[in-house]
Formats: structure tokens, sequence, C-alpha cells
């Protein structure tokens, strides 16, 4: 059996030796025709002009491990700069995010205290000149120039030996293989697979020898096809009951995704991690086996194969799928702004070339419509009832809940949602070198906020730095009626951002796992306030109020804009739903 374990990567081997050998020098290609017209334009209006690049080959830098940065890592990424700004004020927000879309930034993260920008470092200047004055030295770099083709250039696979390479350039030589042929058996924590990060053309034959060698348990299924007509693979994960004297009813589901923004490897990572990882417990840890029986898990490493396979052969920091736009040289819509409930596309509708651009109508992007397509005829046609989904993302390291397009509407069943949330991240921090994961609302996490010093539960909302509508979050919960939709951002904190290191890949794996466990567990009653109220009425022989079940039913019939709660105008209304949130992590310590 421990034989039998270890063939994947054995039969794996000789693939990726082909497969990382892929001539990666579309990768090095010159900026994009829409980047290079914004650079013209900015060059243009405010009187800048591209430095001659001085660097050759022997200037290149070289990472802790001795690795070269290729040169044209250089010329593309390396003058470009990350920074971090603290926002505070409305007129903050709004100026910053004016600005991002004047100067067609790329704005890579933003929480309620944060939002961090990449790029040019020659248009710094340009960006500070469209800002009040309270942010001129609000900022702060995380990125310097050639630290961001360093970190670029060390996340992609390459042997330990620094002669050899698998970066775009370096040679493709077959024994640059990233597996090891040896039939070792390997633990879970060492398995060679996540020593690296993957292609996609090492993930999907993975994915299959995983299908093939536990049949019990394991199929491999497709989502729906991409805009360039690649399959987008799942793995469905589960054990059906045979017992034939209890009518089983609709088989419980629940949904993990990931890699929805191409750059995101440690979300699509993460996906592989926690799918090997329920797998290969299968019978062995008790745990794994009572929850494979409970429920369907479906796993999906990515839900945007052409982005994904586009940021390993083109540019690393892709973000969108790969969809044609009205602008022809501008590509790509965010396939977490173009689902369809309180979609929200008229905020980018005027610019195709934004990293958030939502099309020109809902479901426009091909992949979230191919997903919301397969998730309905599931529920519809299949008896499958959807329980759970969680859409991986990085990064931030925050557990959102819907609803995700507004704070001023709170969801229906808002302390359920945000017990479990608290309880996930929870049970991150605790795994194994974990971190710490905040709760919030997902409008909450991608809205600049400042909270009120001389009361302790008042928040005021600042404007977006993008539009929160169209998510996959919102859409599974409202109109699926799926109870535990999240969104979860992975490590860092903005460290490394979308370019974390390889030897996060096993503890962000290993937090993932815990927090799926806690789900599990959670939605089996066997921990969180519903666990005590089953106790209770063991004890007492009452019975508790199913409080969430009469919201749902009674949400069966309500418009979402009956639903909507009244802006928050009066100091009042304010002070009481924070009161209401308070009380509600009091009663929860």
């Amino acid at each position: 059996m421990r034989l039998l374990s270890a063939l994947p990567i054995a039969l794996l081997s000789t693939l990726a030796s082909h497969t990382l050998a892929i001539p990666y020098d579309s990768h090095c290609a010159p900026p994009a025709p829409w980047r290079r017209l914004s650079n013209l334009i900015i060059e243009k209006i405010w009187g800048l002009s591209p430095k001659a690049s001085q660097l050759s080959a022997d200037d290149t830098n070289r990472s802790r491990a001795g690795r070269k940065i290729p040169g044209d890592f250089l010329a593309r990424y390396g003058h470009d700069v990350v920074l971090r700004f603290n926002i505070s004020t409305a007129e903050e927000a709004t100026s910053l995010s004016e600005a991002a879309d004047v100067l067609f930034l790329d704005v890579w993260e933003f929480t309620e205290d944060w939002v961090d920008i990449r790029l040019a470092k020659d248009v710094v200047p340009s960006l500070l000149g469209l800002l009040p004055d309270s942010l001129q030295h609000a900022h702060a770099p995380l990125m310097h120039e050639r630290a961001l083709a360093q970190a670029i250039a060390d996340s992609y696979p390459f042997p330990e030996t620094p002669k050899q390479s698998t970066l775009p350039g370096a040679g493709h030589s077959h024994s640059h293989s990233t597996f090891s042929p040896s039939l070792r058996t390997s633990t879970q924590t060492e398995n060679i697979f996540f020593t690296d990060y993957q292609p996609f053309s090492v993930i999907v034959p993975w994915m299959r020898l995983l299908a093939s060698m536990f049949p019990t348990h394991v199929r491999m299924i497709n989502i729906g096809i991409t805009f360039e007509g690649r399959d987008i693979p799942a793995l469905r994960v589960g054990v059906h009951p045979t017992n034939r004297d209890e009518p089983s009813g609709p088989r419980k589901t629940i949904i993990i995704a990931g890699g929805s923004h191409a750059r995101e490897w440690i979300s699509t990572t993460s996906v592989n991690y926690l799918a090997y990882n329920f797998i290969t417990s299968y019978g062995k840890s008790a745990s794994a086996t009572s929850l494979l029986q409970a429920f369907d898990w479906v796993f999906i490493p990515t839900v945007n194969p052409d982005g994904y396979v586009y940021s390993w052969e083109t540019d690393r920091l892709w973000r969108k799928n790969r969809q044609t736009t009205p602008l022809r040289f501008c590509r790509g819509l965010d396939l977490d702004r173009s689902w369809g409930f309180q979609w929200d596309g008229n905020a980018t509708r005027e610019n195709p070339c934004s990293e958030s651009y939502a099309g020109e109508e809902p479901f426009e992007g091909v992949e979230a419509k191919r997903l919301a397509a397969w998730a309905k005829n599931e529920t519809e046609n299949n008896d499958v009832e959807i329980v759970g989904f969680l859409d991986l993302h990085s990064y931030s390291q925050q557990v959102l809940y819907p609803y995700s397009f507004s704070c001023a509407t709170a969801p229906p069943t808002l302390e359920n949602l945000e017990e479990l949330a608290l309880g996930l991240a929870k049970a991150m921090r605790l795994a194994p070198g974990g971190r710490f994961y905040q709760a919030n609302s997902a409008c909450e996490g991608n809205v600049a906020a400042a909270n009120d010093k001389t009361a302790k539960a008042r928040k005021t909302f600042l404007p977006r730095m993008e539009t929160g509508g169209g998510s996959a979050i919102d859409w599974f919960y409202h109109e699926l009626r799926v109870k535990y939709a999240y969104q979860i951002k992975l490590r860092d904190t903005g460290s490394y951002g979308f370019l974390l290191p390889k030897e996060n890949i096993v503890p962000t794996g290993k937090e993932v796992v815990d927090a799926i466990y806690y789900l599990g567990r959670y939605m089996m009653d066997q921990v969180g306030f519903e666990a005590d109220n089953t106790q209770l009425e063991k004890v007492s022989g009452l019975s508790m109020p199913t409080s969430e079940q009469e919201v749902l039913e009674q949400r069966e019939d309500t418009p979402i804009e009956q639903e909507d709660a009244a802006p928050l105008n009066s100091e009042n209304d304010e002070s009481e739903i924070g009161v209401i949130h308070w009380d509600m992590r009091r009663r929860r310590r």
C-alpha cells in the first residue's frame, strides 16, 4: 500500500519533465498593448519619459538560494513597486480609487485598513499629484523594484541546484524535472507535489491519477468549458450511504473552489492540498471518513484555467480570465464580479482594461456562467443540495461572509454566518504554525472603514476601492440558497502578496484543512451554538426554535429590495447595530 500511494508522483515524474519544459519564452514578452497605451498617455499628460534600461545579464540580482533574475523579468517587472496606503477618510478613499482608474493602476488588495497598489516607480509622482495632502506620506513600499521581479522568479518551480532552472529562457533539459522519479513514500507534509506550485498541465493528470487510484470515493468531473476551450476539472469526493431502510434524501454537497483570479496560485494549490488530504485519509482518519460519508465534496482547483495558464506562460501577475472585450487590446473579465446577483458592471463598463471589469451584462464571464449553470443543474436535476460554498483567494488572511455588494443589507442568517466565520478563523489560527485570520462581512473586508474611537461598536464605511457586486458568495447564498457561503483570503498580509513563497504551501494547506474539518463538524452539529442546543435539549427535554429555517422560509418570497436595511443615516441606527454586533461577539467568547 505504501508503494501504491507513491505511484502518482512516480508516474508524474516523466510527465513533469516534459510539461515544465514548455517554451516559456512568451512569459517574457513585452507589456500588453493596453499597458503600452496607458504608459504613453501618462508620458504625454505628465511629461514623463521612460528611463532606458541599463541592466545587463551580469547585473541581475540573486535570491538567497543563488537564483538569478532573468533579464527579461527585470525588463518587465524590475521598475515596478508595490505601495501600501493607509486610508482613514472618505476623501482619501475616493481620491485613491479615482487616481487608480485614471492611471490604470493594478490594485492588489484592500481591507478596512489599507490599500496595496502596484505601479511603475516613474508613475509614483503622478499618483501622489492626484492625492490629497494627507496621503502624501501615508504610504510605504512593500516591494522595491527588483524585489518584485525576484519574488516572481522565485515563485516558479526550480531544482535545488542553482545551475538548473525551469524559468523562461533557461533551457529545457528533461533533467530539470520538478518531480523525483524515486518511489520513496513521502509523508503528507513532505509530499513532493506540494513542494512547488504546479502548472495546469501537471494538475490535470494528477487529478486523473487520484480518481483512478481511489475509485471507491473519488470521481473526476467537468464543470464546463472555458472561453478558450479548456475543461474546468473538479474532483467529487464522497461515500454514499448504502442503508436502503432509510431514505437518504438529496445528497448534501460542499463546493470548494480556487483560482478565480489567475495570479492567486496559493488558492489553487490549497484546493489540491485539501483534496489530497481528504482522499488519502478516507478509512484511516475517523474524522475524514465521517465527513466523506456525510457530504459530497467538490474540489475545483481553478475556476479560471485560461487565466491560470496565461499566468504561467505569459504574465505571472495576470488576474482576469482571457475573454475578449470591446477593446481588442484589453482582454479579460473579473470572474468574481460577473455573477448575476446585484451585478454592478456599470462601475467598470467604460474601462475594459480595469482589473475589476465585470463585462457588459451579468454572467458575461464564461467560466462564472458555466459554474452557475452546473450548480443549478446539480440542485434541480441530480438530487443534490449544496449546503456549503468556499471560494479561496489571496491575500490578506480574512474569512468573509455575505453580503459583498453592500453593507446596508444584512443577510437573514447573519448570526449563523458570523458564528461559523469566527470558528473557521480560529481553526486556521490554531493549526500548526497557523496565522491570525479576521472574520468580517465581505462588504467590510473590501471597504475602507474607520472606527470611531469614542464608541467601540461604531464603524463608518468609506467609499469602495472597487464595486462589490456580482460576487460568487452572494450568488450562492441568495440565489441558490446555500446556507454557508464564504470567501477565504489566504496568506499573507502583504509581505509577498500574490507571490507567496513555496515554503508557505504546506503551512497554508494545513490551515485550510483544519478550517474545513471545523466546517464539516459544525454542519454536523458537533461544534458551535447548534451543538450546544442539541446537548441542552437532551438534558432539559426542551426543543429549541429552528430560527434559521424560519428565516430561510420567510426569505423565499421576500424581494431583495424589502430585505434592505434602512440607510444608516441616524446616529441611533448606527449605535443600535453596533451594540448588536458587540453583543454577538461577547456571547461567543
